[in-house]
């Protein structure tokens, strides 16, 4: 499997340079590290606001033509990183490569919580002109939990110097105090949300409370022996987080040429946006499974698709579909889906004494004996009787191929494309050719299967 691609963007006052010990610790995974406007080799763009940071990102991302990437963004990066991971959730165009994301002491969408007299004194620092020395070097050591190398610490003070003063002012006067959080709304792409342990403004609290909320798929991790530079001051154990995700997240990848044509104009945002969403956990809470019951799903899962084996995750999409608005109809003989899948679980688990405990052949025998119309529970309201168990396990092989059909993986794996014949324009491209065996020329995209 191909790894990601690990995009990085710097915290105010840094530059790509903050990532090269945390790329020396990750040989092993491709790494573009990107100056923001006004930092770095960038130094003399001047000002960019955040909208223009988060479309200079989007169309890197595109110019790259990324199949397969995670976005790494440091403090003020972090924001960046959530508006273009938002655009993505959504179903913006090129941008169906992204798989997680990775924040690390992150300003959050919402205002970044500075306290006035620092922010004051930041913005007193370019009163003159650009960062200087002094100024500098007090700003790289009061955002580490300790005294940096000394060539680590000369070339963090040096990003700051020449730093654009448009750049730095622009951002604390309006880019960190700017509200996106509406505009955010729920990412449900994965990501690892890093706080350094002794970072006081956007240490573990801030990151719970401002960046969590918007991830349903995130998770909280502090890293010790480390304030707000965590690049500089903790590289390895920063490495080892990202690369940890990234291979994480590396099982959602999908063949390159099937990601471009689900980029592409051929797709509408809806249609992308709902495509991907099926490629993105779910929930234990959202599948209203038991343990147990999970557990039962995703062995009858290796039973009516065995080549998926014994598939938690698409247990748990299934269960989430069958808590939803369902698929519109149900066995008159039935309850309503919910009902049905409780009782029938409880019934196939009583019946065998155990089916997740059995060896797939008698797992096997006991569902040819459902099939049947030989064995279930009669005359019990919480069980299904004999004629309700054969109905049950009809819907239970639909709903389960269902689910399997409805991913881009499974969809990749067969060659489908039928999802990119109209994207958002106001003439709807279809096919021109119809005929079997004669297809259009967008359909020969290499790398579009599995």
């Amino acid at each position: 499997m191909t790894r990601p691609t690990l995009v990085f963007l710097h915290a105010l006052g840094a530059s790509s340079r903050e990532w090269d010990l945390v790329r020396r610790h990750l040989p092993d995974h491709p790494c573009l590290a990107l100056d923001l406007s006004g930092f770095g080799e960038r130094a003399c763009d001047g000002y960019a606001d955040v909208a223009a940071m988060a479309d200079n990102l989007a169309d890197t991302i595109r110019a790259e033509r990324m199949t397969a990437c995670v976005l790494v963004g440091h403090s003020m990066g972090g924001k960046i990183v959530t508006l273009v991971a938002a655009r993505a959730t959504a179903g913006e165009e090129g941008l169906a490569g992204i798989l997680g994301v990775v924040l690390v002491t992150a300003s959050p969408p919402a205002p970044e919580p500075i306290e006035d007299d620092r922010r004051a004194q930041m913005i007193d620092w370019v009163a003159d002109g650009q960062v200087a020395r002094d100024d500098a070097e007090t700003f790289v050591d009061t955002n580490c939990a300790a005294p940096l190398p000394d060539r680590l610490r000369e070339q963090a003070i040096a990003d700051v110097e020449r730093a654009s003063r448009e750049a730095w002012l622009g951002w604390l006067e309006r880019g960190s105090r700017q509200d996106w959080t509406a505009h955010v709304g729920k990412v449900g792409i994965p990501a690892l949300i890093l706080a350094g342990a002794e970072d006081g403004d956007l240490g573990e609290a801030a990151q719970r409370k401002l960046n969590l909320p918007h991830y349903p798929n995130g998770t909280v991790v502090t890293i010790d022996g480390a304030a707000h530079l965590i690049p500089y001051e903790q590289p390895e154990a920063l490495a080892k987080a990202i690369a940890g995700h990234s291979n994480a997240v590396a099982a959602a990848s999908l063949p390159a040429g099937f990601v471009r044509l689900l980029g592409s104009d051929r797709v509408s945002r809806r249609t992308r946006s709902a495509m991907l969403a099926r490629t993105r956990p779910v929930s234990q809470e959202a599948s209203g499974w038991s343990d147990a019951e999970l557990e039962l799903v995703a062995v009858l899962i290796a039973q009516v698709l065995p080549d998926c084996g014994i598939d938690h995750e698409l247990a748990r999409r299934v269960g989430a579909a069958i808590q939803g608005p369902g698929d519109g109809w149900r066995f008159a003989d039935l309850p309503p889906d919910p009902v049905a899948w409780t009782r029938g679980l409880a019934t196939l688990d009583r019946i065998t004494g155990g089916f997740a405990g059995l060896s797939g052949d008698a797992q096997r025998n006991w569902l040819q004996r459902i099939d049947a119309r030989e064995t279930a529970i009669a005359d019990d309201p919480d069980y299904l009787s004999p004629a309700q168990m054969v109905l049950w396990f009809a819907d239970v092989r639909a709903e389960i191929v269902r689910q399997w059909m409805a991913t881009p993986a499974a969809m990749a794996a067969i060659g489908y494309d039928g999802f990119a014949v109209g994207g958002d324009g106001p003439r709807k491209q279809g096919y021109t050719r119809t005929a079997a065996d004669d297809i259009d020329q967008w359909q020969h995209a290499p790398e579009t299967t599995a």
